[in-house]
């Protein structure tokens, strides 16, 4: 059952035994309040779904949002708020609100982040093509968090092929714990992802259902859709280098790898 401030998933770096990313979730019905601060953390609030009205600190940002579903073709509204501001979420409606947050300062001003900021990107193709929304990229100010959403059509795969964000190598990888908020269409439909390191000190696969989060603390994370069910995910990203760089597994790398050339 949702708490009284809406709140059905709650994922902290001390729940989760990690440093770095946490996640909330929260269902409001129409009219109801969503609250927060954190002295230490900066949030990037996310409206997956719905319309709400987003005071931060001294600023006010009226009907953000707007789309009625994460697999409707629109962005979702966002509001960025730094560390040591409280914040206040009412919705308009119902609304499904994601609370994306890890370490920050105070140095940053409260704002609303726009479609136009939002960049959109095909990644893959054939069945290994998604659409990818950013949300806030490295490319967007802020101190931790990195927040993307992607699409995965029916049948397709997606985060493949098979990389990982563990290891700290200047110009290859970086450090990042991640968090997969799944949403299905239609909802009695499922996905799986398997999260699996070099080593396999973790090996799991997980059959993903509509509203579960699977957390990635290390290696390799890749993603499929069922045969006739869309596959919406959100991520949150943070570690110790706001850079999303990545390392594919070699044994599958060839798959994304340019064509050989041959000589005449």
């Amino acid at each position: 059952m949702p708490a009284a401030d809406g709140t059905v998933i709650d994922i902290t770096p001390q729940s989760a035994g990690w440093k770095h990313v946490g996640f909330r979730l929260a269902q409001l019905a129409d009219g109801q309040r969503h609250e927060g601060f954190d002295a230490a953390r900066e949030t990037c609030l996310v409206l997956v779904a719905g319309t709400a009205d987003v005071v931060a600190g001294e600023t006010r940002f009226d009907n953000v949002g707007g789309r009625a579903s994460p697999f409707e073709d629109r962005a979702p509204g966002a509001v960025y708020v730094p560390a040591g501001v409280k914040y206040a979420v009412t919705a308009r409606g119902p609304v499904e609100l994601a609370v994306c947050t890890a370490p920050g300062s105070t140095a940053r001003a409260p704002r609303l982040i726009g479609e136009a900021q939002m960049l959109r990107e095909v990644r893959g193709a054939g069945t290994n093509a998604r659409y990818v929304r950013n949300i806030l990229p490295e490319s967007e100010p802020a101190d931790s968090l990195l927040v993307v959403e992607v699409i995965t059509p029916s049948g397709h795969w997606s985060s493949y092929p098979p990389h990982k964000h563990d290891t700290a190598t200047a110009g290859g990888e970086t450090v990042l714990e991640e968090t997969y908020y799944h949403r299905i269409h239609p909802a009695q439909g499922f996905a799986f992802q398997r999260v699996y390191t070099d080593g396999r000190s973790i090996d799991e696969t997980i059959a993903v259902e509509d509203g579960n989060v699977v957390m990635v603390p290390c290696g390799y994370h890749p993603v499929a859709a069922a045969h006739g069910y869309d596959l919406y995910y959100l991520n949150v990203m943070a570690g110790p280098e706001r850079r999303w760089l990545f390392r594919n597994d070699p044994d599958h790398a060839w798959i994304v790898a340019p064509p050989k050339a041959t000589g005449l």
